[in-house]
């Protein structure tokens, strides 16, 4: 008799240590996410124009990225996205996934006012980026923000987000550029 008020006693006290861990982690994952999701920018300042200002201050003789691209690829990649985004991206995930996940990414990012993702993948479907001069990357650069500030005619669907308004892709342009500069050191 003894053993079985032992036993039920240890079965109480687990227990009780089970709920206070699901409630404990619960606390955890829903305040960390509530610290990531306001972890962002001010998105009235995410404009072209301070994308531009951002891109002429850095120094190509001292930038360096962590990660697997050098900086005349990052600054290209950047570029092939906002050009893209006027001529059409060469491939594209289902509409499926457009309207759900993609949908639902980039709400979050545009909330937040900050995007993550990785780094180093590449557009799909993109020509395969060159190494060469950053200089050169980044005039591209430039010259493409330049144009898709004044672009009137039609954007095309994301790959992955689906149809952005022009105010949408300036956003989730901005919002790429800063990703892949926070990654940047001199």
């Amino acid at each position: 008799m003894v053993f079985l008020l032992e036993y039920f006693e240890t079965i109480m006290k687990r227990r009780k240590l089970l709920k206070k861990s699901l409630f404990l982690g619960t606390v955890g994952i829903v305040g960390g996410s509530g610290l990531w999701v306001m972890n962002g920018y001010d998105v009235e300042k995410l404009t072209i124009e301070q994308a531009l200002k951002d891109l002429t201050n850095i120094n190509l003789n001292q930038a360096e990225l962590n990660g697997g691209w050098n900086l005349s690829q990052v600054l290209n990649h950047l570029a092939q996205s906002i050009e893209y985004s006027m001529t059409g991206y060469p491939v594209h995930n289902s509409e499926r996934f457009k309207n759900t996940i993609g949908r639902a990414a980039f709400s979050l990012f545009a909330y937040r006012g900050k995007m993550s993702h990785n780094l180093i993948e590449a557009i799909p479907g993109a020509p395969r980026l060159q190494a060469d001069d950053a200089r050169q990357a980044l005039n591209r650069l430039l010259t493409v923000l330049n144009d898709f500030k004044i672009y009137q005619g039609d954007l095309q669907q994301h790959f992955a987000y689906g149809q952005l308004s022009h105010a949408e892709y300036t956003l989730a342009h901005v919002m790429h550029i800063n990703d892949h500069l926070e990654t940047l050191f001199t």
